[in-house]
């Protein structure tokens, strides 16, 4: 009679230092032409899935090595995806591991502390390994490779057939249809629904269980310049755009009060909406500017719709634009925001840039997030989920695609799109682990 099978995380191990650590120094060795930041850097990120499919091909079916299929999917030149599965025995039954993105944000050598386009090691801590990409998310892209790779080797017999998902173009949303959403659009990733899908891009080991959707803005006033010394002549643009912010900030918090359910997902903030930057055509200090423009965000949680929003600030600068002598309040004796004389109006405008993200807040009763839970508490030794509003794009869209999303990640969020980027090896080693977790949760349950 056969002896048992021992158990997964007996026969796949602990994630090996030697082969996770050389797999990421090629990834980081290839992040200078990773970065996404059209049309000045264009990633290719073929340059890591070619490293991937090195480690992985030689234990599939390609090459008769082995029982992993290894599929590259690209939809323009240099810019592929990878899906990977490792087949189970039983049909419908599947946990996947997505997003985990082969270009990374530019990094500018010359602020860096050590080099970001090659792996390094702190020489007072060895388990920190440093880069551009070490946390977001080449050393996602490494880890969830040496999970493959193990699987493949072992040869486990799971009922759940195991999906992992690399893809481009996650850090840039000006180009759209060659990531996970065009794997989507083509249905690729359909036998994906039937079974957990656990998104590997946030970070400190701890279940992300709510993102923020973010809304791009332009608040354009246009006045009349004129000189300083007859302020009296003029509509000033730039005390037009700050007193009208004010009034479209009062509003918004009046209608996109803290959500009740914030405090169940345990949001860090509500929604907000700020500016974050000033731009004018230029002129002399002495001239009052005919026109400027005040740019920001708005950091929305989940619970309410973008599109709403977008159109209740369209209402908010309408109404203002109808009502300027009695809606804003004017800056001294001379100031003002209509000369009747004239027949002049200050005007606002207000714009939007097409790249409009959903906030997602995750199925706190779905079997995937109790998995990932469990998993974290006995690897991590404590479990504290936590939302942000910050934004992660495409994962809403899977959601609304019917896939029971959840999100993790091992790398550090203090470091996250930062100078000096790293992350730690005992995390990402901790990371292995619970995924290994929580496919023997899930076969324990099958």
């Amino acid at each position: 009679m056969a002896s048992p099978a021992p158990p997964l995380k007996d026969a796949v191990g602990a994630l090996d230092r030697d082969p996770f650590v050389a797999l990421l120094a090629k990834l980081i060795g290839e992040t200078q032409r990773l970065q996404n930041d059209p049309p000045e850097h264009v990633p290719q990120e073929d340059l890591v899935a070619q490293h991937v499919l090195d480690v992985l091909r030689p234990l599939s079916t390609d090459t008769g090595g082995g029982p992993l299929l290894v599929r590259k999917v690209s939809y323009t030149e240099g810019r592929s995806n990878v899906i990977v599965e490792y087949p189970g025995t039983v049909p419908g039954r599947v946990v996947s591991f997505v997003g985990m993105h082969m270009d990374v944000v530019p990094a500018n050598p010359n602020e860096w502390d050590f080099d970001p386009f090659s792996l390094t090691f702190d020489s007072d801590d060895k388990e920190k390994l440093r880069g551009r990409g070490t946390t977001d998310c080449l050393g996602h892209v490494a880890l969830v490779t040496q999970l493959m790779r193990r699987l493949g080797e072992v040869k486990p017999a799971l009922k759940h057939s195991v999906i992992a998902v690399f893809i481009a173009n996650e850090e840039n949303s000006s180009v759209t249809g060659i990531g996970v959403d065009g794997l989507v659009k083509d249905g690729l990733l359909d036998k994906l629904k039937t079974g957990p899908l656990f998104w590997i891009d946030t970070a400190d080991k701890q279940p992300c269980i709510g993102t923020g959707g973010m809304i791009p803005w332009h608040l354009k006033a246009t006045g009349k310049l004129f000189h300083s010394g007859l302020a009296h002549k003029a509509i000033n643009s730039m005390e037009l755009n700050m007193d009208a912010l004010k009034e479209i900030q009062t509003r918004f918090y009046n209608d996109f009060p803290a959500h009740e359910k914030e405090k169940l997902y345990k949001f860090a903030t509500p929604s907000t909406i700020k500016p974050t930057k000033w731009s004018y055509p230029g002129g002399g200090l002495n001239q009052i500017p005919g026109e400027c423009t005040v740019s920001g965000d708005i950091r929305l949680t989940p619970f309410y719709s973008t599109s709403f929003v977008v159109k209740k600030l369209q209402e908010y600068v309408d109404d203002i634009n109808a009502n300027l002598e009695t809606k804003l309040p004017t800056r001294g004796p001379v100031s003002k925001y209509v000369l009747p004389d004239e027949n002049l109006r200050g005007r606002l405008e207000i714009a939007f840039d097409g790249d409009i993200m959903n906030g997602v807040a995750c199925n706190l009763e779905s079997r995937g997030f109790k998995a990932l839970c469990k998993a974290t508490q006995e690897i991590v030794g404590h479990v504290e989920p936590y939302s942000i509003t910050g934004s992660l794009p495409l994962i809403r869209e899977l959601q609304d695609e019917g896939f029971d999303v959840q999100t993790a990640g091992y790398g550090l969020l203090k470091t996250y799109h930062a100078k000096n980027e790293y992350c730690l090896f005992p995390d990402m080693a901790q990371g292995f682990q619970v995924f290994v977790s929580i496919i023997s949760q899930l076969e324990a349950d099958a």
